[in-house]
């Protein structure tokens, strides 16, 4: 087998591996004793989703006051002050949650095409995690979890070797990108219940702001999510593979 033929190989390998995980956890994620086996991933893809409406929320001018994890894996980001854009920026924010993880898985699967930039966003998640503990979480759960998360991350990014550090960012990229999947029939339902209070869902406040249905925007961050999962996939394999 000529070089070129490995390379592509090895590539095609690494992205079938990493295709097959985000298709496991999206089975996993809706059968009854999934959410036990992947808990900590549920707890880091609801920190995602949290994180992405509140920063979204900053970027727009407003405050981003609390954020809340609990026990089932649930959460919700708190935000006040004046936002820019009006009913489209709140609509923005209601958005951020939904495409700020895999906008940030996809970031990840970029960072691990070289092991240094892999170690780095190792290092950097870590440090957010606690980071975010600090000035956001207001919730004894989410202060219990999160720093877990967080210190678990560093460790990894500081002892593990090169190659686990590597797989270790795409394994949590494609984790981050597929979260808007963890509750999929959340992404077509107006309202939910979430920390025993029923409220209008992200697509549900979405369609409230803008003029079509909440379905609409559920299949659009649907269909986008799993398109920048795709291509940040292919381009983080397909480059890795050539710097080796």
């Amino acid at each position: 087998m000529t070089m070129p033929k490995l390379d592509l190989f090895i590539s095609h390998s690494r992205l079938l591996w990493l295709l097959l995980a985000a298709f496991i956890t999206v089975a996993l994620w809706q059968m009854p004793f999934g959410n036990f086996i992947l808990y900590p991933f549920t707890i880091l893809a609801t920190w995602f989703h949290e994180m992405g409406h509140g920063l979204t929320a900053i970027a727009l001018g407003g405050r981003f006051e609390k954020l809340m994890i609990f026990p089932n894996g649930s959460g919700l980001a708190y935000h006040s002050g004046h936002l820019a854009l009006g009913a489209f920026g709140r609509a923005l924010v209601s958005a951020g949650g939904l495409m700020g993880s895999p906008v940030a898985g996809a970031a990840l699967l970029l960072a691990s095409r070289q092991r240094k930039s892999a170690w780095r966003a190792l290092l950097l998640l870590g440090i957010l995690l606690l980071f975010s503990t600090l000035i956001w979480v207001r919730s004894l759960y989410g202060w219990l979890m999160l720093p877990a998360l967080g210190l678990a991350i560093l460790y990894l990014s500081l002892e593990s070797i090169a190659w686990l550090q590597v797989f270790s960012v795409q394994f949590l990229g494609v984790q981050a990108c597929i979260s808007s999947y963890r509750h999929l029939d959340y992404l077509f339902s107006h309202s939910a219940t979430i920390g025993g209070r029923t409220m209008l869902s992200d697509t549900g406040r979405i369609a409230q702001m803008l003029v079509l249905p909440y379905w609409f925007w559920g299949g659009l961050i649907a269909i986008a999510s799993a398109l920048i999962l795709l291509e940040s996939l292919q381009i983080a394999c397909r480059t890795a593979t050539t710097n080796e």
